[in-house]
């Protein structure tokens, strides 16, 4: 398995053709966008810079990461030669299915179809293809290219072969891949979003502010950022959608988002990628924000 697909060149999907390239694969980065695409090829060049700081590759290394990657805009041809196409779009299930539908189409026949969703059904995914049991979950940790799981999400079909190489291909990433089966949120976002879901529940309620929250969990829960900091940097936006897909699929109050989440997603207020969050990120560090918003 030499030649990797990814679909959509976005902060997961630069990071993931980022990883497979450093690692000697052959890469093909597809996005309808040429614009982003360009974009993700700078931003995977200055990542490399980073890693060449602190001395954990070489230019030269450098040169050879960047040689392996092509981009296109063409998913059939993107996809063509492909041993593994892994779908790292939005977080958006009918997308995600339509980028299946193309991939069962165009890629050859042996080819491992993987998605980088964080809490969408691989089995729902899987059940648009004719080959569901070559489906499975790669489900990337960000930011890529420092982040050490990968957790692997069996869909019903998905075959203990498919699911072995899968996890052999993350080893040799330097990954630690670890095998979950596929339900809502799968395991990191079933514990993660309803921990994150309940600290904006606090803030809402005026238990404490933004970084008095931060903080008890990050001096007193050893968590190397608070819940409310990390949020932003995930994007509200998906911090939602996750939390919709855990109400809908185990249908428990519990997991009913908190209102000032929705708000917040509704006014663009998503986090360091809209500039302002919890935080105000618009400098390019973060600043707090005081505002009554945030309570009732």
């Amino acid at each position: 398995m030499k030649q990797i697909a990814v679909i959509g060149s976005g902060t997961m999907g630069n990071g993931i053709a980022h990883v497979f390239a450093q690692n000697e694969y052959q890469v093909m980065l597809v996005d309808i966008d040429q614009d982003a695409l360009n974009k993700a090829m700078q931003i995977i060049s200055k990542n490399l810079d980073r890693q060449i700081k602190k001395e954990v590759i070489t230019p030269a290394e450098k040169d050879q990461t960047l040689q392996r990657i092509s981009i296109t805009t063409q998913l059939k041809s993107g996809v063509s030669g492909a041993d593994l196409a892994v779908e790292a779009a939005t977080e958006n299930p009918d997308l995600k299915t339509s980028i299946f539908k193309q991939l069962d189409e165009f890629a050859p026949k042996g080819c491992i179809l993987a998605s980088n969703t964080s809490s969408i059904s691989i089995t729902r995914i899987a059940a648009v293809t004719r080959r569901p049991e070559q489906v499975i979950g790669m489900h990337f940790m960000n930011p890529v290219p420092v982040m050490k799981l990968v957790e692997v999400i069996r869909g019903y079909a998905t075959s203990d072969e498919v699911t072995k190489t899968v996890i052999e291909v993350s080893k040799s990433l330097g990954k630690d891949p670890v095998e979950v089966h596929d339900y809502p949120g799968f395991i990191s976002n079933r514990i993660l979003m309803p921990m994150i879901n309940e600290a904006i529940t606090a803030l809402h309620e005026g238990v404490a502010g933004v970084e008095e929250i931060d903080t008890v969990m990050k001096l007193g829960m050893s968590h190397p950022m608070g819940p409310l900091q990390l949020a932003d940097f995930i994007g509200l936006d998906v911090c939602l959608s996750i939390m919709q897909v855990l109400q809908q699929g185990f249908g428990q109050p519990k997991y009913a988002p908190c209102p000032l989440l929705v708000n917040m997603v509704t006014a663009g207020k998503l986090g360091v990628k809209s500039g302002e969050g919890f935080y105000s990120w618009a400098h390019g560090t973060k600043e707090l924000i005081v505002s009554n918003n945030f309570l009732k």
